[in-house]
């Protein structure tokens, strides 16, 4: 799903400001505030970190930080009330520590609140010395990932409530890599997990060839009467680069224009200087995890594709509209500055690899990769709305609370609820990236992949997932959820949210008609779209960690329902309905998990 280790200890903090996301008037809530400079924030940043990690050091019993543990922070959250909210990363001995995450919650005068945490223990290894050299280890991880092992690198191995001296491996094939845990003393794998998130998982893939069924998305060929054509122009800046406006002809929603780059008279890169740099490029059938081995994507009409296949640039053109719809949902409704909120690029590359029938995010090359289609079960690139939206919001978890699968099967398929939690919101954030949009060829729903083509007429929806017949997704949590696909999982919190913002019952909406039952026969009245997702979105970064399952999600929504409206206000109360209508409740919290 991502890569789940520790990169570096030496980790720039990034600092987020008028952090609960509430921007301008797009959401109910508190004002953001004023955003401060950069020396005023890096100086504010500095004196938050090391108030939170004092405070972690002075609070052991709640924070679990023990000695022999250090944090590194990386993110700084400052809210407009003045609370604060520090996630810190973990070194125990010096070793990184995997699962051993946390946020630390400040009030304005920078006293301890509370903690967020994912491991539920101290981190303590054994006394036990590895018994296996990092070449055996990487020989191990080579072996069970089937590829090309990098350098093993000791690790602490405090998942699944304990804690254990193990070996760090990345392992590569074809342009796509795994990260492999093996245990330093026994040699087992403990865990073994694709960096990147496929949007096709395996089992979905398998079961469509079984059923002889293909993905063949329809084409919007046309004019998008909502955004226009903005032509092909520049800014008529004597210097360049400069900036340009120019026309997407793509395969999916018609024709758009696009914010591009003139490089000189006449000349234009599909790059967006308006948006950070933003990219796409041609991977030209290359497996590369490296955005600098793409071809710049150029032309003299600034006028990209013919909304056909025919022509290398009309996917290219879907792909850099969808990011850049992705990034400017994320920051007109929440204030978050790219993916990871770094005020960094987004990229993309398209005709990546052979046949590849699937698109993901790919955390290596921080950027989003599109394959062509296998043009027999697959027909086209997948460089659709929603997919875009979704999998660039696992970017944004993988720059927040890192949400990982609990274990993979041998197949690639991933299973636990934190895993199914990460899927979900990718689904929740990439439906709102579709209603941010408003694009005419792709009418906003709560469906996921409606353009696929497929008989079902969708692969997911977030009303009544069960409906999802392809992958066997579940409107209700119960005890078995934990051994569920997290693709299939994910209707759990999925539906917590639909329900959230729309209610249940019937219901139309741009012409779609939904139909969302509960567990428990209530009766749930939504407190609208916008509210759900400002809760959604305060929940994931501030109150959710690597470790967060559904009942721990609960707990989050309802923090960050209380941080917005208040303890006693019907978003909360609604936040605690919708969960109960999916079967989570305080009730019947599994013994273990934390409150």
């Amino acid at each position: 799903m991502r890569r789940p280790h520790i990169r570096t200890v030496a980790v720039a903090v990034a600092v987020t400001t008028a952090a609960t996301g509430l921007a301008g008037t797009a959401f109910a809530g508190p004002s953001t505030g004023v955003e401060r400079t950069s020396a005023s924030a890096a100086t504010t940043s500095t004196v938050v970190v090391e108030a939170a990690r004092t405070a972690a050091f002075a609070h052991t019993a709640a924070t679990g930080v023990s000695q022999g543990d250090d944090l590194q922070a990386q993110d700084v959250m400052i809210d407009p009330d003045g609370s604060r909210h520090v996630r810190f990363v973990r070194t125990h001995n010096g070793l990184p520590v995997l699962g051993g995450d946390l946020v630390v919650h400040l009030n304005r005068q920078l006293a301890y609140t509370g903690v967020t945490r994912a491991a539920g223990h101290a981190v303590k290894t054994s006394a036990a010395q590895a018994k296996l050299t990092a070449g055996q280890a990487a020989a191990k991880a080579a072996q069970a990932a089937k590829g090309d092992a990098g350098e093993a690198e000791l690790v602490v191995d405090a998942r699944d409530g304990s804690s254990a001296l193990a070996y760090q491996v990345t392992v590569t094939d074809k342009g796509t890599s795994s990260t492999v845990v093996i245990d330093a003393v026994t040699g087992k794998v403990r865990s073994n997990t694709p960096d990147a998130d496929q949007f096709l998982s395996p089992k979905l893939v398998d079961t469509l060839r079984k059923r002889g069924e293909t993905i063949d998305p329809a084409t919007g060929i046309g004019s998008d009467a909502s955004a226009g054509l903005l032509g092909s122009s520049a800014t008529g800046a004597t210097s360049y680069p400069s900036t340009a406006h120019g026309t997407g002809k793509t395969l999916f929603v018609g024709n758009v224009g696009l914010t591009t780059t003139a490089t000189s008279r006449g000349h234009y890169q599909l790059k967006d200087p308006t948006r950070y740099g933003t990219e796409t490029r041609d991977a030209k059938g290359k497996y590369t995890e490296s955005f600098g081995a793409g071809t710049k994507f150029t032309n003299t009409t600034n006028v990209w594709g013919n909304n056909k296949t025919t022509s290398r640039a009309s996917a290219a053109a879907d792909a850099q509209y969808g990011v850049t719809k992705t990034l400017d949902f994320y920051k007109k409704t929440f204030n978050r500055k790219g993916i990871a909120n770094n005020s960094k690029a987004a990229r993309a590359m398209v005709h990546w690899g052979n046949k590849v029938a699937n698109a993901f995010w790919d955390p290596t090359c921080n950027c989003m990769l599109y394959g062509d289609g296998d043009g027999t079960m697959f027909k086209k690139p997948l460089v659709v709305l929603d997919v875009t939206g979704h999998e660039l919001t696992h970017g944004v978890v993988e720059a927040t609370a890192k949400l990982e699968p609990t274990f993979v099967d041998s197949d690639g398929n991933q299973y636990g609820e934190p895993g199914s939690l990460n899927e979900s919101l990718a689904d929740i954030f990439g439906s709102n990236v579709e209603f941010y949009a408003n694009n005419t060829k792709d009418t906003p729903d709560y469906l996921i992949g409606e353009k696929l083509g497929l008989d079902q007429k969708f692969l997911r929806r977030l009303d009544h997932p069960s409906l999802d017949k392809l992958e066997g997704t579940i409107d209700y949590w119960s005890p078995d959820t934990y051994y569920t696909e997290v693709h299939a999982g994910s209707g759990v919190s999925s539906h917590a949210y639909y329900l959230l913002a729309e209610g249940s019952g019937k219901k139309t909406i741009n012409g779609v008609n939904y139909n969302s039952p509960t567990y428990d026969g209530s009766t749930v009245k939504g407190i609208g779209r916008t509210k759900a997702t400002a809760i959604f979105y305060r929940a994931l970064t501030r109150y959710m960690v690597s470790t967060t399952d559904f009942h721990q999600a609960r707990i989050a929504t309802l923090k960050a329902a209380k941080d917005l409206y208040g303890a006693t206000s019907t978003e909360y109360k609604t936040v605690d309905k919708a969960w109960a209508a999916v079967n989570v409740t305080a009730a019947n919290t599994p013994s273990g998990v934390r409150h």
